[in-house]
């Protein structure tokens, strides 16, 4: 059993284009926001049960009509939402603008929603092999430092913890508390995944990651693939799968889902067999990751794909 915490929430995506209004001197004319399911977490949950692992959500969800959606959504998909809290607070509101490159940025609606207010669980399921964390959950108090403790027990117990920082810079007040935040996690954490920009912005570097305790750091390049460095000064790359991209939207979770899928089918979900997989161990994990996010780069929003369209690890 894979579990993902972290938050879920929906993402508002624009359809169509914007007009100026300038010709007839109105007002701009707004493009229509179509409701999405997502977050990172969220998505990488979901992205787990269409590969087919056993996965749950550990979460704190609305009981508006959005948050009966997302668990409608994670049902559908086949993950375990025993985990999930409930409360009567709103849904956390993410607004998206697409570039013409089909990237996303966002803006966040988080004041008093539902997932700032997740509480550390008494015990995970039963079966538990890896817990994954990310995103605005660990920004966002208190729930932050419920998701940061949960964090640590996993660790303490044994359990391979991957982390996706998937920074959002817009919901970070200190910068510098938060770099210094994300260093204290390294020694708890066993597998890092972030983003080329995330790693940019964080200022550091992978070697000087693992030297704080990953046993290997994931850093996606977009289109131009993946990279993987290991502890034993491994460097292994492989290039990303081409694609008409519609959006990136979900793509970097896609990449959680795919590796923690890939680790698991080979029975390497441990800090020592993550370590020891090998570079035709990573260079197999790493396509099989560039091929599932390049299928939700292809649609719009947040839709990873299921095992049938990935084909084999």
């Amino acid at each position: 059993m894979i579990v993902v915490a972290g938050e879920a929430l929906i993402d508002l995506v624009p359809q169509g284009v914007v007009t100026d209004g300038s010709s007839a001197g109105a007002l701009p004319e707004l493009p229509p926001l179509a409701p999405r399911l997502g977050g990172g977490p969220y998505n990488t949950a979901i992205a787990l049960g269409r590969l087919g692992s056993p996965v749950a959500f550990c979460s704190r969800i609305s009981r508006d009509a959005f948050g009966e959606a997302l668990l409608g959504g994670l049902r559908a998909a086949g993950v375990e939402v025993a985990p999930v809290q409930r409360g009567d607070e709103p849904t956390t509101l993410a607004v998206a603008s697409i570039d013409a490159d089909g990237s996303a940025g966002y803006s966040f609606y988080v004041e008093g929603t539902a997932d700032r207010f997740f509480a550390v669980p008494d015990a995970l399921p039963v079966g538990t092999r890896a817990v994954s964390f990310g995103t605005c959950s660990l920004v966002l108090e208190p729930g932050a430092t419920a998701y940061e403790q949960l964090m640590r027990s996993a660790a303490a117990e044994g359990l391979c913890t991957a982390l996706d920082p998937n920074i959002r810079a817009g919901l970070i007040p200190d910068a510098d508390a938060y770099r210094a935040r994300f260093k204290s996690w390294l020694p708890t954490t066993t597998l890092l995944k972030l983003s080329e920009e995330d790693a940019q912005w964080l200022g550091g570097t992978p070697r000087e990651w693992l030297s704080a305790g990953p046993s290997a750091v994931v850093i996606t390049r977009g289109g131009e693939g993946l990279t993987v460095f290991t502890q034993d000064g491994g460097e292994h790359s492989v290039p990303g799968e081409r694609v008409d991209v519609v959006d990136t939207i979900g793509a970097g979770d896609t990449v959680n889902a795919a590796l923690l899928h890939g680790l698991s089918h080979q029975d390497a979900l441990s800090p020592t067999a993550i370590a020891s997989l090998g570079g035709d161990g990573w260079a197999r994990l790493l396509r099989f990751a560039a091929r599932a996010a390049a299928i939700t780069c292809s649609r719009a929003g947040a839709e990873p794909p299921y095992a049938s369209e990935v084909g084999a690890l």
